[in-house]
């Protein structure tokens, strides 16, 4: 007796071929319903409607038609289990061997915006129903789920029996697919009508496997999606990413972000960014009139945690950019876009990775953030919320100039995506000294400010946290510090208010802090 296929698939890739081949290479019969059929008779594909096969019609506008004993029955009953062969026999159910099922598309479906309605009825039932029954009686059925799966199984089933290892695999793989469909539902329906979940649910696809984690001896896997964020950069050159690679890309652009990100240099004036990254800190970081001249005010903050570095622009790169990139050794440069001239230079640099990421890839506000802990996860929102400058409090005598307004706020963007404690001191929309991850705040104004030293006059400080005593503002006084930023909060802010007064120095109170950890 010819073995029993049965088909219905949304992705009609290669579908044509592969049946082509079960029919006249492999002697299958196929069993298929709705567009799938279709899509085979057209091709002269032999095919056994399943409303033929089930003697019953699809009803209600298609919702049920493979909902159905002589499907279920075919494809659940065990081989070998004497109960169920005369179920078989009573019912007169012929067996399916392989079920090749892939689900309404329902991701692509709301990611288009569809309204409720359309969205619901883009929620396939019976696809699942047959997928989860082959999965599960798949030590006697095969299911196939993903195009990608055809070839495989073709030169597997040539050598004749699959054998159960390869079955099972099938079977997880499966398993897996109606799970990301399930997860997908229910994360729309969540947002769509603002319900809380009791229970984590993400389902992403690997997109590879990394050579390795943070160090040599950790295994790295990437899972993301296919069409936002890196996995839709384009890498025009360079070594493949690695886990730190793509650590320190993501930290670099989500720097640069702050200043606005555009493909075509039409940026307003002095809002043209660049941010250098070393370990997961910003250090340089400058927005000026041109990609040009705020890379070089970037680098002047810290050349040497520069070598080896990320760098991050928000416009395009132009070939006058591209010589001074050249002259360093970089790991990364990612921008929205970048000259053919300026490729044709950093193409010098074999192993320099460029990564062009369109504006239009860059994932939606309202993201969250998740780390792992041991027993679960931890989930919050990103702190990507734009600051309201209008909270923002004097709380000095002294205000600041206008050019030291401008650098507070250059130097408060900054702050908020360095490690905390966070000190970052700037001047003329650059960075020119920066303290990141100290166990205390003093002690991460006293690199911030040895590394600024002699730059200092006029300069401004950033604090990702308030001040609890007045030793900072003390030491910042010593090197030359005329204004600084700060969330205020502190039982003791007088303290600091205070010694602002006695030096000369204005501070402003955001009412925000930004700690990373």
């Amino acid at each position: 007796m010819s073995p029993l296929a049965l088909v219905s698939v949304s992705d009609k890739k290669n579908i044509i071929p592969f049946c082509r081949e079960l029919v006249e290479k492999l002697n299958y019969k196929i069993l298929s319903s709705g567009g799938t059929a279709k899509h085979l008779i057209e091709a002269k594909i032999p095919v056994i409607k399943v409303a033929d096969f089930t003697n019953s019609p699809e009803i209600l506008g298609g919702r049920v038609k493979t909902l159905h004993p002589k499907i279920h029955g075919g494809i659940l009953a065990k081989r070998t289990d004497e109960e169920h062969k005369k179920d078989i026999e009573a019912n007169k159910l012929e067996l399916i061997d392989l079920v090749v099922v892939n689900l309404y598309p329902f991701k692509k479906t709301v990611e288009q915006g569809s309204k409720w309605e359309d969205a619901i009825e883009n929620i396939d039932i019976g696809g699942p129903s047959m997928i989860r029954s082959a999965a599960k009686n798949h030590k006697d059925v095969a299911v196939l789920v993903d195009p990608s799966q055809y070839t495989e199984f073709l030169s597997e089933i040539k050598k004749g029996v699959l054998n159960e290892s390869y079955k099972a695999k099938l079977a997880f793989e499966a398993f897996q697919h109606t799970a990301d469909y399930d997860a997908a539902i229910s994360n729309w329906m969540s947002k769509e009508k603002g319900l809380k979940s009791s229970k984590y649910i993400e389902s992403y696809p690997l997109i590879k496997t990394l050579r390795y984690g943070e160090n040599p001896h950790q295994n790295a896997f990437w899972y993301g999606l296919s069409n936002l964020g890196w996995n839709s950069a384009e890498q025009l050159q360079g070594k493949e990413l690695s886990y730190n690679n793509l650590l320190d890309l993501e930290s670099a652009l989500s720097t640069v972000l702050e200043f606005g990100y555009e493909e075509k240099n039409d940026l307003t004036p002095n809002t043209f960014a660049s941010v250098i990254l070393k370990h997961n800190n910003p250090c340089g970081a400058s927005i000026s009139n041109s990609s040009s001249k705020a890379f070089l005010n970037a680098l002047e903050c810290d050349s040497v945690s520069a070598f080896g570095g990320i760098v991050a622009f928000n416009s395009n790169v132009d070939s006058e950019t591209a010589i001074h990139l050249k002259d360093i050794f970089l790991e990364c440069v990612v921008a929205p876009s970048f000259d053919e001239e300026a490729l044709k230079i950093l193409k010098i640099k074999k192993n320099l990775r460029i990564l062009k990421l369109s504006k239009n890839k860059l994932p939606k506000m309202n993201q969250t953030f998740t780390k792992s802990i041991m027993g679960g996860l931890l989930v919050q929102e990103t702190d990507e919320s734009e600051d309201n400058t209008e909270n923002w409090i004097s709380v000095t005598k002294e205000n600041p100039s206008n050019q030291m307004n401008l650098d507070l706020k250059f130097a408060w963007k900054i702050c908020k995506h360095v490690k905390s404690n966070a000190i970052v001191i700037a001047k003329e929309q650059k960075t020119i000294g920066i303290g990141a991850g100290q166990m205390n705040r003093v002690g991460a104004a006293k690199i911030a400010l040895k590394a600024a030293e002699g730059l200092c006059t006029d300069a401004v400080l950033a604090s990702d946290g308030f001040l609890p005593f007045s030793d900072t503002v003390e030491i910042a006084n010593k090197y030359g510090i005329k204004a600084i930023i700060q969330p205020g909060g502190s039982l003791r802010d007088q303290d600091s208010i205070d010694m602002c007064n006695s030096k000369g120095i204005s501070m402003i109170f955001t009412q925000k802090r930004h700690f990373l950890h």
